[in-house]
């Protein structure tokens, strides 16, 4: 089973490519789970038609201990397998202690039991790593690759080489790798070849630029990916050729995160700090 994060700076569109990205997985036939560790419990429900999964840390505060794995678990598009992990009353607690509480609740049910026959793991991450919460699915093994969604934008790309700090921090303890960024393009100058060099100079890949298009926004609102929405469109095949690429990735790095100012020189040298 190979269990893969997702991560990215809050509002790249990290949950909507991870939940494309599973479409074009299940499309072939794979056995996905997907994890949502977002507060927002927004990680599943493209994949759902946009129920409202009741999260792990619901079913806890209403239903005590005595729970069981059907009831945080529901069955999504083409049958991949959907749990969020939720989080606290606005104000109160710590989301990222709920990702600890959920993520282990999960392995005491058996989620990952191999007579479940899953295949793949996914964790849609917040933000971030800025808090041991949500570097949960780096340590001890919870997660063995990352992939962190990116753009051109500066505090995307200053997120997304905080978040191989965390990477590096984890590397040798938790055997994590980096598998590569994700361009989800904002249409920035430059954009693709900005991500590259970024890539190489983190040690890594860009894995899939996936371009902008408005077919992702109106496939949301009908509740759907757009593999479901409209399997024909062109974007479609940009996420099944992302979901395809990951499954053949054979590149799996210990990241070299840049300081502040190589970051700024390779902006500068794009053009995008001008």
């Amino acid at each position: 089973m190979r269990k893969i994060a997702i991560y990215g700076k809050g509002g790249i569109g990290k949950s909507t490519t991870t939940q494309n990205t599973v479409a074009g997985l299940a499309e072939m036939g794979r056995k996905v789970m997907v994890v949502g560790c977002d507060p927002k419990a927004d990680s599943t429900r493209l994949l759902l038609g946009g129920l409202n999964q009741r999260t792990v840390l619901d079913t806890l505060r209403e239903e005590g201990e005595d729970v069981e794995l059907a009831d945080v678990l529901k069955a999504g598009f083409k049958g991949t397998v959907c749990t969020e992990s939720g989080g606290p009353e606005p104000g109160v607690g710590c989301a990222g202690r709920g990702i600890i509480t959920s993520i282990n609740l999960l392995e005491q049910l058996g989620a990952y039991k191999e007579d479940l026959g899953l295949e793949y793991v996914f964790y849609d991450v917040l933000g971030d790593v800025v808090c041991g919460g949500f570097a949960m699915p780096m340590r001890e093994g919870k997660a063995q690759e990352i992939y962190i969604v990116v753009s051109g934008e500066m505090m995307a790309m200053y997120a997304a080489n905080n978040i191989c700090k965390g990477i590096l921090k984890f590397a040798e303890a938790g055997g994590i790798r980096l598998g590569g960024l994700i361009c989800n393009s904002r249409q920035v100058d430059n954009e693709r070849e900005m991500i590259e060099e970024l890539a190489k100079s983190l040690g890594t890949q860009m894995i899939h630029f996936v371009p902008r298009d408005n077919m992702v926004q109106r496939a949301e609102i009908n509740r759907k990916t757009v593999i479901e929405y409209d399997p024909e469109h062109g974007q479609a095949e940009e996420y099944r050729t992302l979901a395809k690429k990951i499954e053949n990735n054979t590149m799996f790095v210990i990241p070299k995160p840049l300081e502040i100012e190589e970051l700024e020189k390779l902006l500068i040298d794009f053009g995008i700090a001008n």
